[in-house]
Order: structure tokens, then sequence, then C-alpha cells
């Protein structure tokens, strides 16, 4: 006859569910973070002007540069009918300022060259294989080795190149060849930007209350951020080079919607116990630096001499991951035996 009562199951302590790692009961009061600085800072920085401001602002150019034009010339002869040593020191000075804008002005159009020459690049390596043609392949080679001819960090993928590219008798294996040889060191080094540029923007997003002073960071960490990326690729671009490349990143993720938070974004992340016990203002740090991580992403796609072919494409949630590492602690440490 069976025994009437409870019945107990007996459970070994390891098989026990942690209370912390409980998922978060949602609060409807509790805002979600949203990246309301990146938000902010990428559509300021993609908005293009209408004609209508492009026109007053070219104009209000011209008229400035005009009239401190005739400024300029009637202060040197003023000074020089007056005295006329002080006259023509003050027409040296003003013959060395403009001397030194020219200078500017080559270098800015060198910068753009630069870039237009990557973009070339990538063009030309797209058509190759689209085509399969071997020599449009070997010539890509050779460009790209002539761009980072005498730069230390791809001295030994320029060797191994040198070594193996005979081996290669068709044209995706010659470009896969050359993206792993020589683009390789420098993904790396990109991706190190946009882990340090992340952590900036959500380190600042969580600790600064001021208004608008996050976005004021987000803007200049994600401005320094992508100069930096187009100097490791090779691209040196100036003041209107570096415009002109984040216009373009952010025009491309404000028209995909990137810099929207998606509901996958925060849960894989980082993990749902852990955004539980955040303040609003680190939530907004973190989905900050994950915003900064995909224009970074978008960053290097842009600045890539060559398109991700045989070679591992960056993900955002790996280098918000790597960049928050250390300011967040997502697991507890286990007790030892």
């Amino acid at each position: 006859m069976a025994k009437k009562g409870p019945v107990l199951i007996e459970l070994d302590d390891a098989a026990m569910p942690a209370v912390a790692d409980a998922p978060p009961v949602p609060d409807p009061d509790l805002p979600v973070p949203t990246g309301a600085a990146m938000q902010m800072a990428a559509r300021s920085m993609a908005g293009k002007p209408s004609r209508l401001a492009r026109l007053f602002w070219g104009v209000a150019g011209a008229l400035l540069m005009a009239v401190l034009s005739a400024a300029a010339w009637d202060f040197v002869n003023a000074w020089i009918a007056r005295a006329p040593i002080l006259g023509w020191a003050f027409a040296a000075l003003m013959g060395a300022f403009v001397l030194i804008l020219l200078i500017v002005a080559l270098r800015e159009l060198a910068a753009l060259n630069r870039l237009i020459r990557i973009d070339g690049l990538r063009h030309s390596a797209s058509q190759a294989l689209e085509t399969q043609d071997l020599a449009a392949a070997r010539g890509v080679t050779d460009r790209l080795v002539a761009l980072y001819r005498g730069r230390p960090d791809t001295d030994w993928g320029q060797s191994r190149l040198a070594d193996l590219r005979g081996d290669q008798m068709d044209a995706a294996g010659l470009i896969a060849l050359t993206e792993e040889m020589l683009l390789s060191p420098l993904d790396r080094a990109a991706e190190r930007e946009v882990a340090a540029a992340a952590r900036q923007v959500a380190t600042v997003t969580a600790l600064v209350p001021l208004a608008l002073a996050d976005v004021a960071a987000a803007l200049t960490a994600n401005l320094r951020m992508i100069r930096r990326i187009a100097e490791v690729y090779g691209g040196r671009g100036g003041l209107l080079g570096s415009w002109r490349l984040t216009r373009a990143v952010m025009t491309h993720l404000v028209a995909t919607g990137a810099v929207a938070v998606g509901d996958d974004m925060l849960e894989p992340l980082l993990g749902g116990s852990i955004l539980g016990k955040l303040s609003r203002r680190f939530g907004e740090g973190v989905v900050n630096g994950a915003l900064t991580a995909r224009v970074g992403v978008a960053a290097i796609e842009v600045c890539r001499p060559l398109a991700f072919q045989a070679g591992k494409r960056p993900k955002a949630r790996n280098l918000v991951k790597q960049a928050l590492s250390g300011l967040f602690t997502t697991s507890t440490p286990k007790p030892q035996d």
C-alpha cells in the first residue's frame, strides 16, 4: 500500500538556478535607453543642406573674403604711406599668410585625391572579381602594394604576398590572398579604434549629466574615430576629406536605419540581468557605445580599399563587448573549490 503524503525530489546544488540569473521584472515607469545622443549626432552630420542654404553660405563666404581682402589691402597701403618699413613688414606677413593658405589647400586636395584613389581601388577590385580577370586583379594588387609601401605594419604581409602571389591562378584567389596579407593587420587596428571610441562615448554618457554634453562627446569621438580609421587604411583625409567621409558614413547609417535601437540589440549585447541593474544613464551609455560601434563598422567598410571577401566582416556586437568589458561586469565569478 502506497504511503500518502508529499513527494520530495532531491536536487543537487549545481542544478539549482541562481536568483541573480533570473531576468529582470519589466518596469513600465523606467524609460528604455534609446541612444538619443548618438542618434542626434548622426542625423546632424548626415543632414544635407538645401540648395538655398548652400547658395547663401557660398555668397556669404565670397563676400567675407572680398571684405577681408579689401581691408587687408587698405591696411597695408596705409602703413606703407605712413611708415614704409613697417608697412612692408605687414605686406610680408600677409604674403606668408596667403602662402600658408595655399599649402593647406594643396594638402586638402592631396587628401581628397587619396580618398578618390582608394575608392578607385575598391571599384577596380569589384570589377576584377565580377569578370574573373586575373590581369586586372594583379593590377589591383600592384596598386595596393604601392599604396602601403614603406609602412612598417605591412612589411611582413608585403614580403609574404610577393612570395605567394605567383601561385594564384584566378582573380578571386589573388584578391583573397592580398586581403589576408595586407589588410588583416589594418583591420585589427581599425577595430581597436572603434572599441576605444565606443568606450569613450559610453563612459562620457554614463558619467557626465550635463545637457548636450553627451551629444558633443559622441560627435567629437565619432569624427575622430572616422578620421583615424581612414588613416589606418591609408586615407589620410584632411578637414574637407574627413567631413566628406563622415557625411557619407552617417548618410548610409541613417538611410538604412542602423542608428535606430532595435528590440534585440541590448538583450544579446550584455544580457538582461546586467541591464536590469544599470541606471538610465548607464543604459544610455551602453546604447550610445553600441551605436558608435555601428558607425565604426560602417566607416571600416567605406574606408577599406577592398570590400570584405575572404576576411571576416567585423560585427558591432563583438566590438561593443570588447570595448565595455572593462566598464561593466557581465558575469559573477564562480568561487573556487
